[in-house]
């Protein structure tokens, strides 16, 4: 029996990412991290789609305010804005959250340790996204060395994948993807502001509404909202 544990943020690629497991394998979770971050309403939202899914879901706390060093994670540090999506800079944004993934990745893999799960799947892509050096393929592979080189799968011989489809692949071929995966986004937050209505500034929420354009196809998060009379 094939079992995937997804991490799931709520946003794109972590929704198309879930979608992807549900066709895939016989049994799925999702874990979510609860991590301090500025845009904690991600999570709230997401737990929406997980239920009508009926999807078993993990919220695991870590307070990565402690660290600090992020716009999403210490207040005092602005969140970046732009009017233009060319404007976003190559070099590594201020929304960048230390070795998040990293860490994200080695609880899971403790987590999944337990279950008796190999398998965990998340939604990273570096084609058109923000310059975040923990969504590289070689750190997946770095990582998924690291966890089989750390775990009981040292000696067991039942060792851990760490899967990234999407890495290669733009944000509107993962939307593309997702939509013939009958993906519901209505539910996934991309926004680094904080709120369930998009601030239509942050670099996610550029990057995002460039997507949906190259898809051709409005928002479902943008329709959800008009249809509840939120915007």
């Amino acid at each position: 029996m094939m079992k995937n544990l997804v991490l799931f943020s709520g946003g794109i690629d972590s929704t198309t990412a879930l979608y992807w497991a549900l066709k895939r394998a016989d049994q799925v979770c999702a874990l979510t991290f609860d991590y301090s971050q500025r845009h904690v309403v991600e999570i709230q939202v997401a737990q929406r789609l997980l239920k009508k899914l009926k999807v078993p879901h993990k919220i695991f706390r870590i307070d990565m305010s402690q660290i600090g060093g992020s716009a999403l994670t210490e207040k005092r540090i602005l969140l970046p804005e732009f009017e233009r999506i060319e404007e976003i800079s190559e070099d590594v944004p201020a929304t960048y959250v230390p070795f998040r993934n990293g860490i994200f990745l080695s609880v899971a893999a403790a987590w999944a340790e337990v279950k008796n799960i190999r398998q965990i799947v998340c939604g990273f892509n570096v084609v058109d996204s923000p310059r975040y050096p923990d969504t590289q393929a070689s750190f997946v592979r770095a990582m998924e060395k690291a966890i089989n080189s750390g775990t009981a799968a040292f000696s067991s011989g039942k060792s851990f994948k760490i899967l990234a489809p999407f890495v290669d692949m733009k944000k509107a071929e993962i939307i593309d993807l997702g939509l013939a995966l009958k993906a519901d986004y209505s539910y996934s937050i991309s926004c680094y502001a904080g709120s369930e209505i998009p601030c239509q500034k942050c670099s996610a929420c550029l990057i995002r509404r460039k997507a949906w354009e190259d898809v051709g196809q409005e928002d479902h998060l943008l329709m959800r909202l008009e249809k509840e009379g939120k915007i």
